[in-house]
């Protein structure tokens, strides 16, 4: 497919300084930045590639009993002798 692109001026002269760099077409420069930017954006991951899982850790039971009664929660936070 033709197209006509109007670029900004860094872009313009990132890509003509891989072209350079690279001795490839300008136009294969160019395909080669769409597919890396679309992937980015699309969300897409690259291939082979797994999500980092955070491993879980046992922070043991609660010092003040059950955290089911907000109101008992406050009122052992808030008494004298706790502190």
């Amino acid at each position: 497919m033709r197209t006509t692109l109007s670029l900004d001026e860094d872009v313009a002269a990132r890509l003509e300084q891989l072209r350079r760099v690279q001795g490839r077409p300008f136009k294969d420069i160019v395909n080669e930045a769409l597919r890396a930017g679309l992937e980015v954006m699309g969300g897409r991951r690259e291939e082979g590639r797994s999500g980092y899982r955070t491993p879980s850790v046992s922070l043991g039971g609660s010092l003040i009993g059950a955290l089911d009664n907000i109101g008992e929660v406050l009122s052992i936070a808030e008494s004298d002798d706790r502190r």
